[in-house]
């Protein structure tokens, strides 16, 4: 049964590379040069190329949909909080915050771990879904 207070397990994505930004660039049809070439990226002010916040967005819905079950997920959100580079790891969790009338809400958070050990949170999203019913058999063991 879901309650508050209950967490996901915590998954790890990555490292990322330079090839998985092409490749949702590919998938999702957003070429800005900014996510694959350095020289562009660098006259922006990056100090490399980074990772469309969509790519970002799309694993951690993928994680709400395992952990929440993709048929009982009914809202989903994010707020972008920094870029994801070349070589970080994506540090994926979630946490019931709350839970009224069956259905739950979760918080759920992204950080980047980059190559030297740092942790920054990248992206904070929430989602809802529609709680399972208890199984009334299971009650009578």
């Amino acid at each position: 049964m879901i309650a508050p207070g209950a967490r996901a397990d915590v998954v790890r994505v990555g490292p990322l590379t330079r090839t998985d930004f092409v490749r949702y660039a590919g998938a999702g049809g957003d070429f800005n040069p900014i996510h694959h070439d350095d020289g562009f990226a660098a006259s922006a002010g990056y100090p490399s190329v980074f990772g469309h916040g969509l790519l970002t967005a799309g694993i951690l819905s993928g994680f709400a949909c395992d952990w929440l079950g993709r048929r009982n997920l009914r809202t989903y959100g994010v707020r972008y909080v920094a870029q994801v580079w070349p070589g970080d790891t994506l540090i994926l969790s979630g946490e019931i915050v709350r839970v009224s009338e069956n259905v739950a809400e979760a918080e759920l958070r992204v950080e980047r771990e980059s190559p030297d050990g740092e942790r920054v949170v990248v992206l904070r999203g929430t989602a809802s879904a529609v709680c399972p019913e208890a199984d009334p058999e299971e009650d009578k063991k």
